[in-house]
């Protein structure tokens, strides 16, 4: 069974940085597309990052109003996808969410910003920007 542990949440200061971790276990990170998504109070979840589960650099997309400040990597020795996540605002503050899909449709076809893509999905760690 897959499991997936997010880590790395916490208070920041607006303009602060954070970096989340999703460790991977029961199965190989590299093989999955892996994603970021987020759920703000009284908000849908969204879509935040992804990578896809194939090249040396991997392609990726994200949410309009991360890029630029958030990047999504994986780091396949240690069966692990991180979210570097730069220059905070308080809009970002939210539960972030670690998903995998094992879909075997390609990056570039597949609905990587539907939440139904994703089959696996972690248990959420907080991120809180102060102003």
């Amino acid at each position: 069974q897959v499991q997936l542990v997010e880590s790395g949440g916490g208070l920041v200061q607006t303009g602060g940085s954070l970096r989340l971790s999703c460790a991977v276990s029961g199965g190989t990170a590299s093989t999955y597309h892996m994603a970021w998504f987020r759920q703000a109070p009284g908000k849908e979840r969204e879509f935040v990052a992804v990578i896809a589960n194939y090249g040396d650099v991997a392609p990726s997309a994200y949410l309009d109003s991360v890029k630029g400040r958030f990047t999504i990597y994986r780091d396949n020795a240690k069966n692990t996808v991180y979210l570097q996540m730069n220059s905070l605002k308080p809009e970002d503050t939210a539960v972030y969410y670690c998903a995998a899909s094992s879909s075997s449709v390609h990056f570039g076809l597949a609905n990587v910003r539907l939440r139904s893509f994703y089959n696996y999905w972690g248990q959420g760690t907080q991120i809180t920007v102060s102003s």
